[in-house]
């Protein structure tokens, strides 16, 4: 609440832009109702009745039918309308594209767009509201009005290299329309960067649609591919989130697919990934698969590639803007990779009416980008790409604190950034390149690398600094709000800092809906409830004897009024570590406890009759990380960006790197003396084969509690060593497992 009674700012990922607060609450109840204004209903009803689902499904309440009306909102109805004249003097044209009004009295609630995408956009806002009420079902009365500050905000998939299903698109679908991301391009053709040997015939490739008919059967990828059906749905799915589909066909480098589908058009014979563009059978092949498929796409834009090519400078003009004109001539406005400092030293001579991804400022930077009169998306590799298991660019995730604290989308490196907000930056564009075709790892790794700052991003383009929070505390708000309802292939993949009960397996007394595990999966639009009965319970398997210290239920509509919560070694001998006796409704409750230890967690009803249990979560924590926040030194940086900081953040995307040399260390002041009896190291790849862990009183004199010595492996080292006093901790490297220096993702210390 403000100083002046009136209702704080509801929080939101990303942020709302204004907000004016009234007083009291909207309550959502089983009378009310989601309508659409009946001028508005073919294309609101279909988002009234997704809305009154995803109630459903994140608060347990069953609102009545959406229906059309012609009237005003009342009687606790939440009212979708669409007003092509609302305007806002702020907002301007993003407003008029992709704008809303919230307002919220105690009676009623009501959603004014000028067109679809803002009204969607106010839905998503509203429900994360909803999900951040302890009851999940209370509104602050208040208006928000709401627009992003830039047109495109873009996530890229590489599904050329690596195959992703189509479960797996439609939920990334989902989720961009929750943060308010509205452009998912997909990359559909790509080959692995070099082949092994020289040989191009033993490369991997793979062009990923598949057509009617036998003429493009050679060319279509045998390892997973997308049909019109498959296309179809994800273009459904993406009309009712509010993002544009954007199609990418890459060439004519990135092009061996076409080049085995076609060996007579490859640049210099047969062996190679490039086309030969003076080849006067290549232009019109490429303008056949572009005829033969791009009726499917409903974008109004194309993605045609055009990066990256060692042919001659003048058969690449032809093509770039012979396909340029190509794609007009189909009704697609054409998008490419920025490539021309590299290829052609400029852009005389190029088609101007094509929008440009900056992806390097040495192929093609955005300051010659915008002086040559083009349209730019910030796609900077330096900032934005992730390349899973790679040694470059951002194998781990990107990073999220230099994102929101430093980073908007007019932010390049080099001294390439543009003015905040210039009328020819559209906006920006994430991406994930699939590089290392060998490696292998799953499409749910991927999501586990892009899901931790995809929240920032959205944020840093809708929004920019309104979130008016730090780095920390953004991303509890963030992972507390999910990543939206509907999902069926993809789950949260972050836990919270000192959490240990994500995505364990969890048991109950009986299960009357949902499965027990849903309480441990981190994602708030699921639940467990059990059935009517005595002393109703259920445990969490942690895996291993663990140290536990607190817990947080966020219970559901039949909430536990008076449990225990109790610890085991064995899931058979149980001892009560924390009760709770007149808990006063649904939603979050936590209790700290003195730290103990154990496998088994369970909450155990203690009421004198029958009753149901239902849980969104139960969370279990380990002590606190002592080291976390704690001022940290080390004895050298590799670069700006890689400071000893970053291993004592709590973000598992900020990490440490030292200098090439074996002799390095890192090292954590706890503030005061403090009884030390864990370590964690989490190695990335640059990982140390011998070292200690010491302590020390002063910062000065130090002994060793860990050794270790011949360590082949990143990843975690958890020690667990005899209750030690100390004040500082540090990491003293002996040997190195790489010729890169020492990197840490993390660096805890608990008590």
């Amino acid at each position: 609440m403000n100083a002046d009674g009136t209702n704080a700012r509801p929080v939101v990922v990303p942020a709302l832009q204004e907000w004016t607060g009234g007083s009291g609450t909207y309550r959502l109840s089983e009378d009310s109702r989601v309508v659409a204004a009946t001028r508005d209903a073919t294309r609101l009803l279909p988002l009234a009745r997704q809305l009154t689902q995803e109630i459903a499904d994140l608060t347990g309440i069953r609102i009545a039918s959406p229906r059309a009306t012609a009237r005003p909102a009342r009687g606790s109805e939440i009212l979708l309308r669409i007003d092509p004249g609302a305007s806002h003097p702020g907002g301007g044209d993003r407003y008029a594209k992709e704008g809303y009004t919230l307002a919220v009295t105690a009676h009623a609630v009501t959603v004014t767009a000028p067109a679809y995408s803002g009204a969607y956009y106010a839905t998503r806002s509203l429900l994360q509201i909803l999900l951040r009420d302890r009851a999940r079902a209370r509104l602050p009365v208040g208006t928000a009005r709401d627009w992003p500050d830039y047109r495109l905000r873009g996530f890229m998939l590489d599904v050329g290299r690596r195959y992703f299903t189509p479960g797996f698109i439609r939920d990334y679908l989902r989720i961009m329309g929750w943060f308010k991301l509205n452009d998912l391009q997909l990359h559909l053709n790509d080959n692995e960067i070099r082949p092994p040997g020289g040989d191009w015939s033993k490369a991997y490739d793979a062009f990923r649609l598949r057509g009617d008919g036998p003429r493009w059967v050679g060319l279509t990828a045998t390892d997973g591919s997308y049909g019109r059906a498959d296309w179809d749905s994800f273009e459904d799915v993406a009309a009712a989130h509010a993002v544009q589909l954007t199609p990418e066909i890459d060439a004519p480098a990135h092009a061996r697919s076409f080049v085995r589908f076609r060996p007579d058009i490859g640049l210099g014979g047969p062996n190679t990934d490039q086309l030969d563009l003076g080849n006067p059978d290549t232009l019109p092949f490429l303008k056949e698969v572009f005829d033969a498929f791009t009726p499917w796409f409903r974008s109004p834009e194309v993605h045609y590639g055009a990066d990256e090519y060692t042919g001659p400078e003048p058969h690449y003009r032809a093509y770039f803007n012979g396909m340029a004109t190509h794609l007009r001539t189909l009704g697609k406005h054409p998008r490419a990779w920025g490539s021309l400092t590299d290829i052609a030293g400029g852009a005389a001579g190029y088609d101007r009416d094509v929008t440009i991804h900056s992806w390097s400022n040495g192929w093609y930077g955005p300051r010659a980008a915008k002086a040559d009169g083009y349209e730019i998306v910030n796609t900077n590799d330096q900032l934005l790409y992730i390349v899973p298991s790679a040694t470059y660019y951002h194998p781990g995730g990107l990073d999220g604190r230099y994102l929101y604290d430093s980073w908007a989308p007019h932010v390049f490196p080099g001294a390439q950034s543009l003015t905040p907000f210039d009328p020819q930056l559209r906006g920006a564009m994430s991406a994930v390149w699939n590089d290392l075709v060998r490696v292998k790892y799953t499409e749910l790794d991927v999501h586990r690398l892009v899901e931790k700052t995809f929240g920032v991003l959205g944020q840093k383009m809708w929004s920019g600094a309104a979130a008016g929070v730090t780095y920390g505390e953004f991303t509890l708000h963030r992972r507390r709000v999910g990543l939206g309802p509907g999902l069926k292939a993809v789950a949260p993949a972050v836990a919270e800092p000192d959490q240990i009960s994500f995505g364990v397996p969890a048991t109950a007394s009986s299960t009357a809906s949902g499965t027990a595990s849903a309480a441990t999966d981190g994602n708030p639009a699921t639940r467990w409830s059990g059935a009517r009965e005595r002393g109703p319970w259920l445990a969490v398997d942690l895996g291993q004897v663990r140290v536990v210290a607190r817990v947080r239920l966020d219970w559901g509509r039949e909430y536990g009024r008076s449990y225990d919560i109790e610890v085991s070694d064995d899931a058979a001998a149980w001892r009560t570590v924390a009760t709770r006796r007149g808990c006063s409704g649904p939603g979050v409750d936590e209790l700290e406890f003195t730290p103990v230890t154990g496998r088994y967690v369970r909450v155990r009803g203690r009421e004198a009759g029958r009753t149901r249990y239902t849980l969104w979560s139960f969370d279990i924590y380990d002590a606190p990380d002592l080291a976390r926040g704690g001022p940290t030194t080390a004895s050298s940086s590799e670069t700006a960006a890689l400071v000893p900081q970053y291993a004592t953040d709590g973000d598992p995307v900020t990490r440490w790197a030292s200098k090439y040399t074996d002799q390095q260390w890192i090292a954590v002041d706890l503030g005061a003396t403090r009884t030390v009896r864990r370590v964690l190291l989490h190695w990335e790849a640059a990982a140390g084969r011998d070292y200690d862990v010491q302590v020390s009183e002063d910062g000065t004199h130090w002994r060793s509690v860990v050794e270790r010595r011949g360590r082949r492996t990143a990843g975690q080292d958890a020690a667990d060593i005899e209750p030690v006093a100390a004040r500082f901790v540090r990491m003293l490297g002996l040997a190195r497992q790489t010729r890169y220096g020492y990197s840490l993702w993390r660096f805890e210390v608990r008590g």
